[in-house]
């Protein structure tokens, strides 16, 4: 199943701050902050990789594809950690 584009419009609107672009990729999205790949929207359910600094957040893990490496499961409905979690997960990335 492909994300929906309201989905991915739902999501880039809590998203919205600077630094924040989408790519479009096979029926689903990849997200960057400042050019570097964080995460992205995947069958309606947004995502972000797995490293130590975003570990504090209690986030479930799931894949987004099979085969594909787990992610974390980033819950939007929770806006007030959501910025932190992207940027504790670019900073986990860098």
């Amino acid at each position: 199943m492909a994300t929906t584009k309201a989905y991915k419009d739902f999501v880039l609107e809590y998203l919205c701050f600077d630094g924040i672009t989408c790519k479009s990729m096979m029926g689903e999205y990849l997200l960057y902050y400042n050019g570097l790949l964080f995460g992205g929207i995947y069958d309606d359910r947004l995502l972000v990789k797995k490293v130590d600094s975003n570990k504090k957040y209690g986030m479930s893990e799931t894949i987004p594809y099979e085969g594909a490496k787990e992610m974390y499961l980033v819950d939007v409905d929770n806006r007030d950690n959501l910025r932190d979690i992207v940027l504790d997960t670019c900073d986990g990335l860098k």
